[in-house]
């Protein structure tokens, strides 16, 4: 059982709870530094990615323009064309 422990945690469990002490008193120091919280990284993370779908749809919406107004242009001349065409 120790064998599958130490291979799952890739260590000794009381090695892997020191490292796990140090790194956290590090990233909690870092953290306090650039006065960040984990809700402030969670909040960033929803807020980047409402932003992505917003943009994303804004993006699709100027598509929508932009195909609007090449087929206020396209469609007449096509229809034009076609009349011309068919007198023939």
């Amino acid at each position: 059982m120790s064998d599958g422990i130490n291979k799952f945690l890739g260590d000794s469990p009381l090695r892997v709870l020191v490292k796990l002490v140090v790194v956290s008193i590090l990233v909690g120091f870092v953290m306090t530094v650039f006065d960040w919280y984990p809700a402030d990284i969670l909040y960033a993370i929803r807020n980047f990615l409402v932003d992505i779908w917003r943009t994303g749809f804004a993006a699709l919406g100027r598509v929508g323009d932009y195909l609007l107004l090449g087929a206020a242009v396209v469609i007449p001349v096509f229809l034009v064309l076609r009349v011309l065409s068919y007198r023939r």
